[in-house]
């Protein structure tokens, strides 16, 4: 539940990230940085590590020296939250899904203080796509979609970014916030359809699905097909769950840099102006 004692805060937030935040985030003022816009800046000599496709050629073939292009970065992006709302973001106290929706809020509120335009969505077993706007009435819409939505059903990853590359237009920051526990293949396959995009994925775990503290005789249920499993969980099982846990998001996270995105993953007992301070240093 997103309160008026959280959006107090991230005012207070604001404050402390004004300096930061405005030279990343905000529209209509001269940019302060280099990237993937569409005007050339000026050049450098390339050092290991660059890009090779930002090479200038032509340069090297007047000069034999190598150099790399440096952009304008593009202005008045527009801001995309997008946010897993199934039934298995609804585990823990607070719940995945709420704490996502604190973190997506934030994004929310960062594009709003500097007056850009952005777009919310909710996805599970199909995809929930607000119309971008700016202003506070358009971020009081967004937390009440959030506070009156009750995760269920099954994600598709895949489709509901299929579907949502049909809302994006100009480059475009976009923010997708969720638990990830679903097949790698749909992972690869969602985040390429978002093209060349600035996307930073975050995944959102409850401190007991990163460390399994449970043991012995235990019947589980599957919060998204309500499949119930009876087991006993022992310090193998424990081991081998973590093991894997780690490997997947490791390839996540692989996935994800692959496709030139930013990766990050949280859990819930983190205070969430922490977490989006780490979020926005990286």
């Amino acid at each position: 539940m997103i309160t008026t004692e959280f959006l107090t805060g991230l005012d207070r937030f604001n404050l402390v990230m004004k300096k930061r935040v405005t030279s990343k985030y905000a529209g209509a003022r001269p940019s302060m940085m280099t990237g993937r816009g569409a005007t050339i800046k000026d050049y450098r000599i390339y050092s290991a590590g660059d890009d090779f496709r930002l090479i200038d050629w032509k340069v090297y073939a007047r000069t034999d020296n190598l150099y790399v292009k440096r952009y304008e970065e593009e202005r008045n992006l527009v801001v995309h939250v997008i946010i897993d709302s199934s039934a298995s973001m609804g585990y823990g106290k607070p719940s995945k899904f709420d704490y996502a929706a604190m973190l997506g809020v934030g994004f929310a509120y960062i594009a709003m203080r500097g007056n850009e335009k952005f777009r919310y969505a909710i996805f599970s077993n199909s995809l929930n796509v607000i119309q971008p706007k700016r202003g506070l009435s358009h971020l009081a819409g967004m937390v009440d979609l959030l506070n009156n939505t009750k995760p269920s059903g099954v994600s598709d990853f895949a489709m509901a970014m299929r579907n949502y590359r049909r809302a994006l237009g100009k480059r475009s920051l976009i923010i997708i916030i969720s638990d990830c526990l679903f097949d790698v293949d749909s992972i690869k396959d969602g985040l390429s359809q978002l093209g060349s995009n600035d996307i930073k994925l975050i995944q959102v775990l409850d401190p007991s699905e990163r460390k399994l503290s449970i043991e012995g005789d235990v019947k589980l249920t599957d919060s998204e097909t309500s499949m119930v499993m009876r087991t006993y969980i022992s310090g193998k099982l424990r081991s081998d769950y973590q093991r894997k846990l780690e490997s997947h998001i490791q390839d996540v996270e692989k996935i994800s840099v692959g496709l030139r995105g930013g990766f990050h993953v949280v859990t819930t007992d983190t205070q969430v102006f922490d977490a989006f301070y780490r979020i926005l240093q990286e």
